[in-house]
């Protein structure tokens, strides 16, 4: 007696195969939904604070004005290009920790049976392979998104200390001013770029909690708004920066 052999396209193989939707609960998406309002939220405060209470990112904008206003008179200048240099290092450095994290991550969504065993492993629960896959991938969004944050970051460091050097040597010049200003907002686009790379770095770390369930996940997404709230609005370093504020001016 033969057996008929049964073939199935890969769109019948996809019907029995769960699906994203089918995998994530309620309390999943509200801890997904939680997770990039608190990213997206916490953002916008950082770069749009109340006018009362202006957040270290806002405060660094004026410090980064008077640096350039400074560099202008400064003989000779090599502590500026001393102080853009390390800028650019850690730039460079956060970069390349988030390729690493990116190859790693993408090697364990390709290989189910280590990501499985990981799970495992760490007693996380029984759960499908594309459920894991996901939670991965939602970190990796951060972690991808920080990358390219630092790259532009880098380069715009690179953009500033070119303006920098275009600045010329006597403070009396009409041009001086001008440079400086220039290199100034470029210094503080730079920053902006390295700020939302570094909020990205903070939330990918939350996103790991999704590993442990989605109720880990909101609590992991509270403490990571709740840090990074304090340390733009109530840190010691605020108060510090607050006492003789230099104000934006024409350079």
């Amino acid at each position: 007696m033969r057996l008929a052999t049964v073939t199935m396209s890969p769109y019948q193989c996809s019907m029995h195969m769960p699906t994203i939707l089918s995998v994530l609960t309620l309390a999943d998406l509200l801890a997904l939904l939680w997770l990039f309002a608190a990213w997206l939220g916490i953002g916008w405060l950082t770069e749009h604070p109340p006018a009362r209470h202006p957040s270290v990112s806002t405060l660094m904008v004026n410090y980064r004005h008077e640096w350039m206003r400074q560099f202008i008179t400064r003989q000779p200048r090599i502590f500026d290009s001393a102080i853009l240099q390390t800028l650019r290092e850690g730039t460079t450095f956060f970069a390349s920790a988030s390729m690493i994290a990116i190859g790693g991550g993408m090697a364990l969504i390709g290989n189910p049976e280590s990501l499985r065993q990981v799970a495992g492993e760490l007693e996380l629960g029984q759960a499908p392979t594309v459920l894991w896959q996901l939670k991965v991938m939602t970190a990796l969004f951060f972690v991808a998104n920080a990358f390219l944050k630092f790259v532009w970051a880098h380069r715009l460091f690179g953009y500033c200390a070119i303006l920098m050097a275009s600045v010329p040597n006597e403070a009396d010049d009409p041009l001086a001013d001008i440079r400086a200003h220039q290199a100034a907002e470029l210094n503080v686009t730079a920053a902006k770029s390295y700020n939302i790379g570094l909020r990205s770095v903070y939330f990918g770390l939350a996103a790991l909690g999704w590993l442990a369930g989605a109720w880990m996940l909101a609590i992991t997404t509270t403490v990571v708004f709740a840090l990074t709230w304090r340390r733009e609005f109530a840190s010691n370093s605020r108060e510090i920066m607050l006492r003789d504020l230099p104000r934006i001016g024409k350079i």
